[in-house]
């Protein structure tokens, strides 16, 4: 058996919904699903790699836009500013 691992969500009729569609396989499988849901304490600790895809795209659209307009920096102050981390 082959695992492969995928994120989604269970909608309110308890549907998974998927991210992303599985690729690189020929349908259709009976499949085992094993859904592990978050604790509540796991949901207070924010894992700074989980940053939501919708926030990820916003941010690039952002950095997008603000290239086209000619808002940007050298990239001499950027190194400046992570060096300071």
């Amino acid at each position: 058996m082959k695992a492969i691992e995928v994120t989604g969500k269970i909608d309110s009729a308890g549907n998974l919904i998927l991210d992303e569609p599985i690729h690189g396989t020929t349908y259709p499988h009976q499949v085992r699903v094993i859904v592990l849901v978050p604790e509540p304490t796991e949901t207070e600790e924010v894992d700074p790699d989980d940053t939501p895809v919708e926030e990820i795209k916003a941010s690039l659209r952002r950095a997008l836009q603000q290239a086209k307009t000619g808002q940007t920096r050298p990239i001499s102050e950027l190194w400046e500013r992570i060096d300071a981390e």
